[in-house]
C-alpha cells in the first residue's frame, strides 16, 4: 500500500472511507508532500498551518513512511497534553488501522512522572519516620492502593495528586534508581515504559523532555531519548521560551528548602536521614551530614535574605533583572557541594544498599544546586540574561517576603539550535497554527529558530472567516497604559458580552489587568447572571474549561495560556474579547537583552521584534474564536491604538483576508482585509 499523502488524504482513500465526515482539504495534501519531502532529504522546514489544515495527519503520514519504509525513527513533540493525547490516542490508532505495515507509537514521559514500587513499599514502611502529619498518612496509603491497580503508574491516571513531599519519597528518580538490582525491577513501570521507548518507531514526547535531552547531551552527559533520525516540533511557537529555559538555569529557594527538609526536619524530628541504618562507626557520618544540612539551611536563609534586600533596593517588579555577576556574597554553592559530599559518604557507610541509592539522589541533587548557585551568581553560562524572580509569600506577617529564584536563560535560541541539533544528520520540521507576522511572512521565525536556510511554508486556513467571524474595533477608548483606562474598558466588556449573552473569552496581557478587570466587571456580571471563571481561581485552567462549557452563558478572564492551544467549539465561545494588543512588557528581563542585541548591530528593536511578537500573539487570540466549521462569532479589540496608531494596520492585515471589519459608530472598516 503506498503511503503517498495524495492517495492517504484523498476523498477516495483510506482515511476517507474509515472517518465519517472526512473532507479533502488542499493545504493538508500541500503541507504532507512538503514534510515528505524534507523527511526524504533530510531537511529543514517552517510550516505554518491555519485552524482546520488538519496538520498533525499532514506529518504523522509521511513520519510513518519513515518509519515503515525505511525503518527510521522519528520524535514528535508538542507543547500541550490536550495534542499529545490527541495523537495518541485518536489520530495514531486510527492511521494504525488504515495503514497495513505495522509500527509502534509511544507517549515518551519524564522519569518524575512515574511512581517507584520500590520506594513506595520503603516509603509506608518507613512513615512514621518520614512524616509527622495525618494528611501525608493517608496520601501514602491511597497511593498504595492505586499502584495496584494503575495500568501505567503516572501521575496522569492518579485521581488525586499527592502532597509534594509524599511523591518527594515515592516517586522514580534516576540517581537512586537500582537498575536491574531493584526487587521490583521487572514490574517497574519506568522500566517497562523504557523498554517499550527503546523498541518504538514512533515517539511523542513534550517540548521540556526533548529541550531537557538536548540540553543534557550538549553538557556531554548522557541523554535520555534513543536515537533518532528525524524531529518534528509541533506547537513550534513555544521552542524558544522552552529551549531558552532548558539551555539556561535556575536557583529555587523554594526547591532547595524542600530538599533540605526531605533530608532531615529539626522541626519534626523527621526526614530521609533519620531513616536510614548505618554500618558500624557510620553513625558520626550521618551526624556529620545532619549538621551540614543545617548549616546548608542557615546559608540558604542568608543567601536569599540577601538577594531579596538587593532586589528591594532595585525597586523592581516581579521580575528584576541582574546585570553584573557577584551582586550577592555566594555563601551558599559552598555547603551545598560540602553536603553532596557527606552524602555520598553517607552512602557508602549505609547498612542497605537500597538506603545508599536513596541517598545518593539527594547527593546529585545537592550538588547539581551548588553548580546551579555557582554559575549564577558568577554569570558564567555564556549567552544568557539573568534575574531575580518573586514566588509565592514566605513566611507570615509584616517580616513575610516572598521566595525568590534566581534564574538565567538563553537570549537567543537560534545558535544553539544550530549547534546541537541541526547540525545531527537529522531532518527537523517546525510547525504550528501561528508563525507567521503578516499573512506569507515567516521571517522572525526562521531568525528566531537559526533556520536561516529552511524551506518555509505558509498554508491559510480551509475556513471562511469572511462568514464565520465578525470584527470589532474601538477607537475612542483611553490608551489602556493610561491611568483609569479599566473602568472605560470594562463598560465596553459588559457591553460586548451582552450582546452576545456571554460565551465570551476575556483576554488580558497580564495578571494585574486581569484581576483589575474582573473586579471592575464583577457586579455587572453578577447582575446579569453570567457565570464568571477567572485564570488563577478555581482550579487548574482545565477545570475552568471544562465550567465554561457547561454553561453557554459563562465568561472567563485569562492571560497568557489562554491566548493559545485552547480549543473550544460550538456556542459555548462566540465571543473574543482582545483587552489590550499584546505587547511584551519592555522591561522583562528577556526582552530587554534580545532589544539591546538588536539596537547595537543598527536594528530597530520594535519593528523588528516587539511588534512582530506581538502580532503573532493577536492572531493566535484571534485564532480561540473558530476551531470548526460551524463556529460563529465576534472578535473584539477594545485597545484604541489598532486605530490609532500608524501599526495597528500591521495586526489588521494579519488577519484571514475577506474579514468583516466593524469600527467606530458602526462604520465598516477595511472590508477586503
Amino acid at each position: 500500500m503506498t503511503l503517498a499523502a495524495e492517495v492517504m488524504l484523498s476523498d477516495a482513500g483510506p482515511i476517507a472511507r474509515r472517518l465519517p465526515g472526512f473532507e479533502v482539504r488542499p493545504q493538508q495534501i500541500e503541507m504532507a508532500c512538503a514534510v515528505d519531502a524534507c523527511l526524504e532529504r533530510r531537511g529543514r522546514l517552517i510550516v505554518e498551518a491555519g485552524t482546520g489544515v488538519g496538520k498533525s495527519f499532514a506529518y504523522l503520514i509521511p513520519a510513518i513512511r519513515q518509519v515503515v519504509e525505511h525503518q527510521q525513527r522519528v520524535v514528535i513533540c508538542t507543547n500541550t497534553i490536550p495534542l499529545q493525547e490527541q495523537l495518541i490516542d485518536s489520530d495514531i490508532p486510527l492511521l494504525n488501522a488504515v495503514i497495513p505495515d505495522e509500527f509502534t507509537a509511544v507517549l515518551v514521559k519524564g522519569r518524575s512522572n512515574y511512581v517507584s514500587l520500590r520506594r513506595l513499599k520503603l516509603a509506608t514502611s518507613r512513615q512514621d519516620r518520614l512524616f509527622g502529619g495525618d494528611t501525608e498518612r493517608h496520601a501514602l496509603e491511597q497511593l498504595d492502593q492505586w499502584a495496584h491497580s494503575t495500568r501505567d503508574g503516572t501521575t496522569a491516571s492518579l485521581p488525586v495528586h499527592p502532597p509534594a513531599a509524599v511523591w518527594e519519597q515515592v516517586g522514580s528518580d534516576a540517581g537512586n534508581c537500582m537498575g536491574r538490582k531493584c526487587p521490583t525491577y521487572n514490574e517497574c513501570f519506568f522500566q517497562t515504559a523504557r523498554r517499550r521507548m527503546e523498541g518504538a518507531q514512533l515517539l511523542i514526547c513534550n517540548h521540556a523532555l526533548f529541550f531537557s535531552d538536548l540540553a543534557l547531551r550538549a553538557s556531554g552527559a548522557r541523554g535520555f531519548l534513543p536515537a533518532y533520525g528525524h524531529v518534528i516540533l509541533d506547537e513550534a511557537h513555544s521552542v524558544e521560551e522552552v529551549a531558552a529555559d532548558h539551555f539556561g538555569a535556575r536557583l529555587s529557594e523554594a526547591a532547595i528548602g524542600h530538599m533540605l527538609r526531605s533530608l532531615w526536619n529539626a522541626t519534626t524530628h523527621r526526614g530521609v536521614l533519620q531513616s536510614i541504618p548505618m554500618k558500624e562507626g557510620g553513625d558520626e557520618t550521618l551526624l556529620s551530614a545532619l549538621q551540614a544540612v543545617e548549616v546548608c539551611r542557615n546559608a540558604a536563609s542568608h543567601f536569599f535574605g540577601s538577594l531579596y534586600r538587593w532586589r528591594q533596593s532595585q525597586r523592581g517588579d516581579s521580575e528584576v533583572r541582574v546585570r553584573e555577576p557577584g551582586i550577592v556574597e555566594d555563601c551558599l554553592s559552598g555547603p551545598l557541594r560540602a553536603l553532596g559530599t557527606l552524602l555520598q559518604l553517607v552512602r557508602e557507610r549505609a547498612a542497605d544498599e537500597a538506603d545508599g541509592f536513596e541517598v545518593n539522589a539527594y547527593a546529585q541533587r545537592t550538588t547539581g544546586y551548588a553548580n546551579d548557585c555557582a554559575a549564577v551568581i558568577a554569570q558564567s553560562i555564556p549567552g544568557c540574561v539573568y534575574w531575580v524572580e518573586s514566588g509565592s509569600r514566605k513566611g507570615r506577617g509584616s517580616s513575610s517576603r516572598p521566595e525568590l529564584s534566581l534564574a538565567a536563560a538563553a537570549i537567543e535560541v537560534g545558535p544553539l539550535l544550530q549547534k546541537h541539533l541541526y547540525s545531527q544528520d537529522i531532518s527537523v520540521v517546525l510547525t504550528s497554527g501561528t508563525l507567521a507576522a503578516s499573512r506569507d511572512d515567516c521571517r522572525m521565525a526562521a531568525s528566531t529558530y537559526g533556520l536561516a536556510d529552511a524551506t518555509t511554508l505558509v498554508l491559510g486556513s480551509p475556513f471562511d472567516y469572511a462568514r464565520q467571524v465578525r470584527v470589532y474595533l474601538e477607537a475612542d477608548l483611553p490608551d489602556p497604559r493610561d491611568e483609569g483606562a479599566t473602568a472605560a474598558i470594562a463598560k465596553r466588556v459588559l457591553h460586548h458580552i451582552e450582546a452576545t449573552d456571554g460565551g465570551a473569552f476575556v483576554l488580558c496581557t497580564s495578571k494585574q489587568a486581569l484581576e483589575e478587570l474582573a473586579a471592575a466587571t464583577a457586579s455587572g456580571l453578577a447582575a446579569r447572571g453570567h457565570p464568571v471563571h477567572v485564570q488563577g481561581r478555581g482550579g487548574a485552567n482545565s477545570v475552568l474549561l471544562r465550567r465554561f462549557r457547561e454553561d453557554e452563558r459563562s465568561v472567563l478572564f485569562g492571560v497568557a495560556s489562554f491566548w493559545q492551544g485552547i480549543d473550544v467549539r460550538g456556542r459555548a465561545l462566540r465571543n473574543v474579547i482582545i483587552t489590550r494588543l499584546p505587547f511584551e512588557p519592555p522591561d522583562a528581563p528577556l526582552t530587554q537583552a534580545r532589544h539591546e542585541r538588536i539596537d547595537a548591530r543598527g536594528g530597530n528593536s520594535f519593528m523588528e521584534d516587539s511588534l512582530p511578537r506581538a502580532i503573532i500573539r493577536f492572531r493566535q487570540g484571534f485564532g480561540r474564536l473558530v476551531r470548526s466549521s460551524t463556529d460563529t462569532g465576534r472578535v473584539v479589540v477594545l485597545d484604541s491604538r489598532i486605530v490609532r496608531k500608524k501599526y495597528g494596520r500591521l495586526f489588521l492585515e494579519a488577519l484571514p483576508e475577506g474579514m468583516r471589519i466593524e469600527g467606530p459608530d458602526g462604520l465598516e472598516w477595511n472590508a477586503t482585509l
